[in-house]
């Protein structure tokens, strides 16, 4: 028993230290464009913004999202993101991402109940 406790403690050690963490990102904005994956023609444009442990996304407040938590995880010089935004009406959003310097970019998999999951691209840059 004691042998399973010290593995434990040493899993949640390295996972919090290694893994995903929350806040990474916060007080950065990033102007994106997206598409649905597969095609040329772009979104509108949107604003991605990570606060106290939230990812919001300006045009998906039309849809009845709101601000998400997110976890980071370090990439070898970027940062990688997950967030997954939930409307009462317009279903799950997840979001996976990665940051690198004053870049964003990744993917976001809509999902409603009765339609097939559509997949968007974005990438954008910092909002200054």
């Amino acid at each position: 028993m004691k042998k399973i406790s010290l593995v434990l403690v040493l899993l949640l050690f390295a996972f919090g230290t290694y893994g995903f963490a929350a806040g990474a990102l916060d007080g950065k904005t990033f102007t994106i464009e997206s598409w649905v994956k597969g095609k040329t023609a772009t979104e509108p444009k949107d604003e991605l913004s990570f606060t106290d442990g939230k990812l919001h996304s300006v045009g998906c407040d039309q849809f009845g999202f709101t601000a998400s938590a997110y976890t980071t995880m370090d990439a070898k010089g970027a940062t990688k993101f997950q967030s997954t935004a939930t409307s009462e009406k317009e279903g799950k959003i997840e979001w996976t991402g990665m940051v690198k310097g004053d870049a964003v970019e990744g993917k976001y998999v809509w999902s409603k109940t009765g339609q097939a999951p559509i997949e968007y691209a974005f990438k954008g840059s910092l909002k200054k």
